[in-house]
């Protein structure tokens, strides 16, 4: 009993000295993405950033594969194996290929579709991402699970910082939309690299009868789910750019972004711990109960008025961030902002649900 106690106390204590770290984290990044958006969008033009959005708004979907939803089931599961580990870091690899050449792939309809030659470099470049991310997911998931995350929120926020330079350096050179491209590719780059020095892991060889059959059921539904939510989220993004083009996709696009992220900072850091603190009590229904309320009351008492703030001084945000340019995105801004509360309302739920493995009952609410 007394082990166990002292346990809960570990976990309690590397809970909040992990929120903490990624909140002061998620502050840092968070500041260092408004002055990345305050600089390029001075440097940029509206066109620019609704060129690359005619990009990520697919190459998204294909990053919700880029995981497999495997680092979420190395945090989740109970008990897991240097075997297994290594089996789930070769699929994210061969996951990762597989997707970078469905961007070649895919680069030629999208220029098609939207009759902008451009797009093809940019598409195929964007695809190198998704190599340099498989190769540093199942590293990650490992500080996630052992609850690092005042290592995790040094690396981020330093792999923040190196790859927001280079897009900035790549802006002031004079190259234009390549700068938003670079600052995109290089940040999983580095991150990898980061990830695999902090954690110390060498993967091992594929493994066929590892056990992992569970793992990845967990992890395909996690990813249909994200699937199903981000193309409902973004569709309207998808078909705005082939209708008005690239300046008016441009407007929405970073208009949505900004309104976007103090709240997706927010849940990345609180929903993180959360996630991997609950996966440790999946099976402790009193404390999981506790922990959850606790983080859900902390979320929603951050989120509402960041979000009521952003609403009412919506021209004066844009103005200051983005510059006079930028002022239609002033309307999509305050529209946006209901949106983003209630998003951060019903966020949370699917800590619980993912942590305490009911990811199909998380699927069907959708």
């Amino acid at each position: 009993m007394i082990a166990i106690e002292t346990g809960m106390q570990d976990l309690k204590r590397m809970a909040l000295r992990g929120g903490l770290a990624k909140l002061f984290g998620q502050v840092g990044n968070l500041s260092l993405r408004f002055g990345f958006m305050i600089v390029v969008a001075r440097l940029l033009q509206p066109a620019d950033f609704g060129l690359v959005a005619m990009v990520t708004v697919v190459t998204g979907v294909l990053e919700l594969f880029s995981s497999a939803g495997l680092s979420m089931a190395t945090v989740q599961r109970s008990t897991i194996n240097n075997e297994q580990i290594s089996t789930l870091f070769w699929i994210n690899i061969l996951v990762g290929t597989m997707l970078a050449a469905l961007c070649l792939l895919i680069a030629p309809l999208l220029v098609a579709f939207y009759r902008e030659p451009r797009l093809f470099w940019v598409t195929a470049a964007m695809g190198a991402g998704f190599l340099f991310n498989a190769a540093g997911v199942q590293h990650l998931a490992l500080l996630q699970r052992q609850l690092r995350y005042v290592a995790l929120a040094a690396i981020e926020f330093s792999c923040q910082l190196a790859s927001l330079s280079i897009g900035i350096c790549i802006a002031i050179a004079g190259y234009g939309y390549w700068a938003l491209v670079a600052a995109a590719i290089s940040l999983p780059a580095i991150m990898t690299v980061s990830v695999w020095v902090a954690t110390a892991w060498i993967p091992g060889r594929l493994h066929r009868n590892s056990g992992v059959r569970s793992l990845l059921h967990f992890g395909g539904t996690v990813t249909l789910n994200g699937v199903i939510s981000y193309m409902t989220y973004n569709f309207d993004k998808f078909i705005l750019g082939r209708v008005w083009g690239v300046t008016a996709l441009g407007q929405y696009g970073v208009g949505s972004q900004l309104i976007n992220i103090p709240t997706s900072n927010l849940n990345t850091a609180l929903g993180g711990v959360m996630f991997s603190a609950l996966s440790r009590l999946q099976n402790d229904a009193v404390r999981f109960r506790s922990y959850f309320l606790k983080g859900y009351s902390l979320n929603i008492s951050m989120t509402l008025p960041v979000t009521i703030f952003s609403g009412v001084f919506a021209e004066d945000i844009i103005h200051v961030v983005l510059g006079p340019k930028w002022a239609d995105a002033a309307a999509i801004f305050r529209l946006l902002a209901p949106a983003v509360l209630v998003f951060g309302v019903i966020n949370p739920v699917g800590w619980l649900l993912w942590s305490s493995g009911r990811h199909l009952r998380s699927l069907k609410s959708q």
